[in-house]
């Protein structure tokens, strides 16, 4: 059964949405991806948000571009956590999606991420599961222990070869 809900109002949003479905992929978290457009399909998007909770979904992120209310009128429809993805518009590069989804009004809150950013919703997502959820914190512990040691890799190699040295690759791990 999902437990996390991944929806964006244009299948032009599914590329940018992607790196969500891998990080969930990736720690074995089920997940459904659905396209409802706030806008133009305001009736299937509320009953999607109203029938979330008792589908078993835990957790909604939601990615939208331009006026980007899809994760607001999601978030105004259900209790369960929305965080929400602004997506890069052509017009205002996101800033006017990120503005959209970030300034919600008191007692509708969405948690926002950075544009384009779905991967970190997918990991906001899962240390919302990981509460609840031994298993999945055991493996977000594990994931941020990984980021760490790669970080203290790459100063060692700095240290060890100085910057022309490190920007040359020189002692690459291979």
């Amino acid at each position: 059964m999902a437990r996390v809900g991944i929806v964006m109002g244009s299948d032009s949003d599914l590329e940018i949405m992607k790196p969500a479905v891998d990080v969930l992929e990736e720690f074995g978290v089920e997940y459904e991806v659905v396209i409802s457009s706030a806008h133009r399909l305001p009736r299937e998007t509320a009953r999607y948000a109203e029938s979330a909770e008792g589908r078993g979904l835990e957790v909604i992120i939601a990615g939208a571009g331009g006026a980007a209310h899809l994760p607001g009128v999601i978030a105004s429809l259900t209790v369960l956590p929305v965080i929400g993805v602004p997506i890069k518009t052509s017009t205002l590069s996101g800033v006017d999606s990120l503005y959209s989804i970030v300034q919600m009004p008191r007692g509708i809150p969405v948690a926002t991420v950075g544009i384009n950013a779905s991967a970190n919703a997918a990991l906001l997502a899962l240390a919302v599961i990981g509460l609840k959820d031994d298993k999945v914190r055991g493996k977000l512990s594990d994931y941020r222990r990984q980021l760490a040691e790669e970080v203290s890799g790459k100063n060692a190699r700095l240290q060890a070869t100085g910057i022309a040295g490190y920007l040359a690759g020189e002692g690459e791990m291979r």
